[in-house]
């Protein structure tokens, strides 16, 4: 005699609670990684923050006064040939300058002026918010 088989109704979710379980744990651990690694000391400030709608450059003076576009280091006579190779004829690109509070205020308006003069006037500069 034949045996009737019964389609099962019981759905085993336990290997895909498994995997999510998994992906969640990876992406815990990978998110913090995907910061721009230039360690700076930000001001902090009360302000708004600013909503921005594609990704914008972003350039950090850390406190030996080292220029970092995005996290490569370079010399400030080459940012501006740098960040206009980056931007093309686009002058309205969205520029964060982030700069260590221990730095003198001449450097920040020194990057700042040059940015400036070179027809890029999206530049806003990064702080942090008070705790």
């Amino acid at each position: 005699m034949r045996k009737k088989h019964r389609p099962v109704s019981n759905i085993n979710v336990t290997p895909m609670v498994d995997v999510m379980l998994v992906l969640l744990i990876v992406f815990m651990v990978t998110a913090p990684l995907l910061t721009v690694g230039v360690p700076v000391n930000l001001p902090k400030v009360e302000a708004n923050s600013l909503d921005a709608q594609k990704e914008p450059l972003e350039i950090s003076i850390n406190e030996n006064n080292d220029i970092y576009l995005g996290e490569e280091l370079i010399p400030f006579e080459e940012l501006i040939l740098k960040v206009k190779t980056i931007a093309g004829s686009n002058t309205d690109i969205r520029i964060f300058l982030r700069a260590d509070t221990t730095i003198n205020y001449g450097e920040v308006m020194k990057v700042l002026g040059a940015l400036n003069t070179s027809g890029f006037l999206k530049i806003a500069l990064v702080t942090k918010k008070p705790s």
